[in-house]
């Protein structure tokens, strides 16, 4: 697992296209933890931005293979709603994207709301 502290610990907004490449990069590498096609992620997906966090490293021989990342986003067919899935990524694209949680009160947020999601969220009626 990876946690709030650690150097790898990311939160990120990435675009659909980068979404669709890592998808078809999780593709060609035969990992597990991906939509089963393009065309499947693209089902499920609303074409826009979505956030990814680190979740945790699978590591070989002492070097991280893949990265499994939770991601964010827009749901096709429930107006509003969003989803949460995890995807794997590979060690050199997961280093080059752009992080949003530099700020260490920005990342116990990120953290905290991607817990939530997790859990599952609904909407509450108030007494």
């Amino acid at each position: 697992m990876i946690h709030t502290t650690d150097p790898d610990f990311r939160v990120c907004q990435i675009s659909f296209d980068t979404l669709l490449e890592i998808q078809s990069e999780a593709e060609d590498r035969g990992w597990a933890t991906r939509w089963t096609s393009v065309d499947a992620l693209r089902s499920q997906v609303k074409e826009e931005v979505v956030l990814l966090q680190a979740l945790m490293r699978e590591e070989r021989g002492g070097a991280v293979r893949a990265y499994r990342c939770l991601l964010l986003f827009s749901a096709v067919d429930d107006g509003d709603a969003g989803g949460i899935a995890t995807i794997d990524l590979d060690p050199a694209r997961f280093e080059s994207l752009e992080r949003l949680d530099r700020d260490p009160d920005v990342r116990k947020v990120l953290a905290r709301m991607f817990s939530l999601a997790v859990g599952g969220i609904s909407m509450v009626s108030k007494k």
